[in-house]
């Protein structure tokens, strides 16, 4: 019965994601904003779902390694699989602010929860400076995106630049557009729960630890959302919406799913969990320095993610 739960699940999400994708888009037509602050709130928000919910259900639970385990191993699985996979299929060009700004800050939001888990402890204090940096970081993305879309519609002279891509389906109308994001990301939820669920069921049964669990049957669990929606925005020609998922979403793991389950209930962190999250950091300075290089990811750099990723799966099961 779990196999069969965890197929349904993979529909429910894949559908999830595909009308998600078609609304979020419609959004970024609709108010002339630019795809990658879409992908870095809207459908890193709606995408980053099932990791809140693991996560912050884990912390109340006052299961501190799947907590922890959640977001890290889904931090790994966006970077090394998602992009990874994605830049296979096909080169991702990536915008300047990306290499400047998002990726970098990625970074530095990454050292600092190794700097405040450095004494194995997330206490509460530190919860809410991981939460403060989640807002000032949304309001900053809003902020510039908005202004990015208010240069970009006027033209040298001071008129209204005509911003409708004609190639593009005509976007849907906002009731319309609400409903549709509505419905996506209820299937992406219920799809990522279901799945979760399934699989940890499975893995349970063959007797793995609940860190084990956390790293790698949950963790794929919960960013299967963030994997299936960026394939099908590469798929629609939205790559900015792919690579701006990711980012936003190991943002949004870091700052606010583990912000409030540290808020909730503080989270006591193992020597093997604080290597994790060093890890994690040193693969996002890794995924800066191949962004860097052609301002793009291509073929080989995904085959060398992908290979990262199995590598230390494998690591982390003998270990």
């Amino acid at each position: 019965m779990p196999f069969l739960f965890l197929i349904i699940g993979f529909m429910f999400l894949i559908k999830g994601a595909d009308i998600f994708v078609e609304g979020a888009a419609s959004i970024a037509k609709k108010f002339h904003v630019p795809p990658m602050v879409i992908g870095l709130t809207i459908v890193a928000m709606g995408t980053s779902a099932p990791e809140a919910a693991v996560s912050v259900g884990s912390s109340l639970a006052g299961q501190n390694d799947m907590s922890i385990a959640n977001v890290v191993g889904s931090n790994f699985f966006n970077i090394l699989i998602v992009l990874g996979v994605s830049s296979i299929i096909a080169k991702l060009p990536v915008q300047e602010d990306t290499i400047k700004k998002d990726t970098p800050f990625l970074i530095l939001v990454s050292l600092l929860l190794v700097f405040l888990g450095f004494n194995l402890n997330l206490g509460r204090i530190d919860g809410l400076i991981l939460l403060i940096v989640f807002a000032l970081f949304l309001i900053n993305t809003v902020k510039s995106g908005l202004r990015s879309s208010n240069n970009d519609s006027i033209d040298n002279n001071g008129e209204t630049a005509v911003a409708i891509d004609t190639s593009i389906e005509e976007s849907f109308s906002m009731p319309k557009t609400i409903l549709v994001c509505a419905f996506g990301i209820i299937g992406i939820v219920l799809g990522g729960d279901i799945v979760v669920n399934s699989a940890t069921t499975i893995a349970t049964s063959f007797g793995m630890s609940e860190n084990l669990v956390g790293l790698t049957i949950v963790a794929v669990g919960t960013s299967l959302p963030e994997f299936v929606t960026s394939i099908v925005a590469i798929k629609k020609g939205e790559t900015e919406i792919a690579i701006g998922n990711v980012i936003g979403s190991n943002l949004f793991n870091i700052l606010l799913v583990l912000g409030l389950a540290a808020v909730i209930n503080p989270i006591t962190m193992s020597t093997l969990a604080l290597i994790d999250v060093i890890f994690m950091t040193i693969i996002t300075v890794l995924l800066y320095l191949f962004m860097k290089k052609n301002n793009s990811l291509v073929k080989k750099q995904g085959v060398v993610l992908v290979i990262l990723y199995i590598a230390y799966m494998i690591f982390t099961i003998i270990r």
